[in-house]
């Protein structure tokens, strides 16, 4: 069964969110999002920062700001997360249904505890398990399926390097068997081998236990790493969705921006992007990339949608023939 055959764990159904601010002023930060991501399926989710893409998880997870507003669906199994109350989402979906893999792991471990006994707590947490034997070997099983050297269980997270607190917090991601896991941007602050490490070890749970791996990144190395399919976001829109071999390969991508995006990588063209993306509260009407498109005509002062057929949301999308130029 191929991943398109596959039934879904996450399917994301125009979603927006906007931001009111003061005097009345809304921002756009995600708009009309439309992706699904299948049992032992990584899709990544990448683009410029600032783009949308944290807004987006935050929004998953019910942990936006309370001058928020969302519209659509994000549905995960028999739940939908954007109308989901607070109670439901911390009880039966933080841990449970979603494993978070923060940004920052470090910020996100308590540092006065050995890492042993904040897997230990968590287990207690999300399983009920109240006998110390069960908690301490379903511990030591999430640190071993990150990866986590088991003789590091009882340091504190100031004692680990950065690849290490990574695992430590995927450790914890894990416990719960959450069915999406989903990581922010986690390659930040690494370096080159560190990053490689890390998403090899990112990808071991949708391999070995058909877990849904949602990436964020602006990291479009790391992204063709791990990634089955890509989805390619710009002001706050998603542009093109792709299979990650296609997009990274032959034919390549399609959309103008996501084509850039690769040029402007040190080992490709290393041609970067003319332009700035536009500020989320002043986007215009048409497409928000034509301002920086070589390809642009007056036909993009009309708004191109994204399109199951197409996955590609623009008017003058590279064609087979363009992208063997």
């Amino acid at each position: 069964m191929t991943l398109t055959e596959r039934q879904p764990v996450l399917s994301v159904r125009g979603l927006s969110v906007r931001f009111l601010m003061p005097g009345g002023r809304r921002i756009a930060a995600v708009t009309d999002a439309h992706f699904d991501v299948a049992a032992g399926e990584c899709l990544a989710l990448v683009g410029e920062s600032g783009c949308g893409k944290s807004v987006l998880a935050s929004a998953l997870l019910g942990l936006l700001p309370a001058n928020a507003q969302t519209a659509g669906e994000a549905r995960l199994g028999d739940l939908d997360l954007l109308s989901t109350d607070e109670q439901t989402l911390a009880r039966r979906v933080r841990g449970r249904l979603i494993g978070l893999i923060p940004q920052s792991p470090a910020a996100h471990l308590t540092p006065v505890r050995t890492i042993r006994s904040q897997l230990e707590e968590t287990v207690a947490a999300l399983t009920g398990s109240r006998g110390r034997a069960a908690r301490a070997q379903a511990a030591r099983s999430a640190a071993e399926r990150a990866a986590f050297p088991p003789d590091h269980l009882d340091r504190h997270p100031h004692q680990l390097s950065g690849g290490l607190a990574q695992r430590a917090a995927t450790s914890l991601a894990l416990v719960g068997d959450a069915p999406l896991l989903l990581a922010d941007e986690p390659t930040t602050g690494l370096d080159r081998d560190l990053v490689d490490r890390t998403v090899d070890e990112l990808r071991r749970p949708v391999d070995t236990a058909g877990q849904a791996l949602l990436v964020i990144t602006h990291d479009l190395a790391a992204a063709e790493r791990i990634a089955d399919r890509v989805a390619v976001m710009y002001a706050g829109r998603l542009v093109e969705l792709a299979d990650a071999q296609a997009f990274f390969g032959s034919p390549g991508p399609r959309h103008p921006y996501s084509r850039g995006l690769l040029q402007a990588l040190p080992d490709r063209a290393f041609s970067p992007i003319p332009g700035m993306p536009p500020e989320l509260g002043e986007l215009p009407d048409g497409c928000a990339f034509a301002a920086r498109c070589a390809r642009a005509t007056d036909t993009c002062a009309t708004l191109p949608h994204l399109t199951s057929a197409g996955a590609v949301a623009c008017h003058h999308p590279y064609v087979q023939e363009d992208l063997r130029a």
